[in-house]
């Protein structure tokens, strides 16, 4: 298959990365839309990479270097021949790569020679940046959990993984009302919630009705992902898929708690100007 006719199955999981590196649903989604444009806008760059996944990933972080960093002289809605080679000479002082590696191997499954590729940089520093963002993840502050998951044994790897990191499981709740009562009685500083619960209710619908608009970091997990990074209505943000390795909800929980405090830190500095 063309490389250009195999971009559109590679974009919901774009969507997905791009959430994740980002923070953020809407942010991701633009970055991930304009990676692929810029794909589409450079055939001839595109064919000199046979793999349509490495292509994507490496375009979209190139893209968002480059807007995040206002003297490389690139807009992510502008992705010409200068404005990647700009992003490319400042991928690495500007990227936090080891985060960046660690989701692209553990939230994307990508092998280390395929994030290497991505990356453009030998298979031997991509070990050193997942090793690096592990030893990160292990620094990070502990918080209170709600797990929101109707499957035993998956609701005890979730809750084993998640005391292994440091953190307090303070509910498990398997319906809509075991979550309603759980955040009734504490209320949690992370949300782990399956997308289909026991009692037929949607993951979704629960976690926004039982936190009342009150901002708390979510990461949600489900068996069919790509039902929900069509770009065609609200979707979570933090998304696992099942069956899940241990480490990549570990990096789900360390990339939103790395964008909670962020947030937080951000509100008290604009606070205090």
């Amino acid at each position: 298959m063309p490389v250009a006719e195999a971009l559109p199955a590679h974009l919901p999981y774009l969507r997905r990365f791009a959430r994740a590196l980002t923070g953020s649903q809407a942010v991701g989604d633009r970055y991930a839309l304009a990676a692929l444009e810029a794909a589409v806008a450079n055939p001839v760059r595109m064919s000199e990479v046979p793999d349509a996944g490495v292509w994507l990933y490496r375009l979209l972080l190139k893209i968002w270097q480059s807007a995040a960093n206002p003297h490389a002289g690139s807009d992510p809605d502008e992705e010409g021949d200068s404005s990647l080679e700009a992003a490319n000479r400042n991928l690495e002082a500007m990227t936090p790569l080891p985060r960046a590696a660690f989701l692209l191997h553990w939230v994307e499954g990508f092998p280390v020679d395929r994030i290497a590729a991505v990356l453009e940089c030998p298979v031997s520093r991509v070990n050193s940046l997942i090793e690096q963002a592990g030893h990160e993840i292990a620094q990070q502050i502990t918080t209170d959990v709600l797990i929101i998951e109707d499957e035993p044994i998956i609701s005890m790897d979730l809750e084993a993984l998640v005391k292994d990191l440091g953190h307090r499981v303070t509910h498990v709740a398997r319906t809509h009302a075991e979550a309603v009562q759980a955040v009734n009685e504490h209320f949690p500083g992370l949300v782990l919630a399956d997308i289909h619960l026991a009692d037929e209710s949607s993951g979704l619908d629960a976690v926004n009705e039982i936190l009342g608009g009150r901002e708390v970091p979510v990461v949600f997990i489900t068996a069919y992902p790509e039902r929900l990074l069509t770009g065609s209505r609200p979707e979570p943000t933090f998304l696992i898929t099942k069956p899940f390795r241990t480490e990549t909800v570990k990096a789900a929980i360390s990339q939103v708690l790395f964008f909670d405090v962020k947030a937080h830190r951000d509100v008290g500095a604009a606070a205090a100007g």
